[in-house]
C-alpha cells in the first residue's frame, strides 16, 4: 500500500473550491452523493482527505471529470470559458453535508 500524505487544512480549502449546485447534482443528494468544483491539479486521494477534513464525514468513493470550457461570445469577440474539474463524492450511510454552507 502506498504512503498517503496527510494534507493540511489550508491545502484542503485550496483543493475544494465550491459546491456545484445544479439540478442534476441536487438529485444526486438523495443517493448521498455531492458535487464539488475542485482544483485541476488535485487527485482523488487529496480530494477524499479534503472532504473528510472539512466536513467531518466518511467518504466511500470519488468520481472526477474535467469539464471543457464552452465557446462563448464576449462583447462581439469569441472566447472560451475556463475548464473546471468536477468531483462527485459518495458518502457512507448516515453522513450528510449541509449544501447551504459556503466554503471560504
Amino acid at each position: 500500500m502506498r504512503n498517503k500524505k496527510i494534507i493540511s487544512v489550508e491545502k484542503a480549502y485550496s483543493i475544494i473550491q465550491k459546491p456545484l449546485m445544479t439540478e442534476k447534482s441536487t438529485n444526486l443528494n438523495q443517493y448521498n452523493q455531492y458535487s464539488f468544483v475542485v482544483s485541476k491539479e488535485s487527485n482523488s486521494n487529496e480530494i477524499k482527505q479534503a472532504i473528510e477534513k472539512i466536513f467531518n464525514v466518511k467518504v466511500i468513493k470519488i468520481n472526477t471529470s474535467i469539464i471543457k470550457g464552452k465557446l462563448k461570445s464576449f462583447k462581439g469577440s469569441l472566447g472560451y470559458k475556463n475548464d473546471i474539474k468536477k468531483a462527485i463524492v459518495t458518502l457512507s450511510e448516515g453522513n450528510t453535508i449541509d449544501s447551504s454552507l459556503e466554503i471560504k
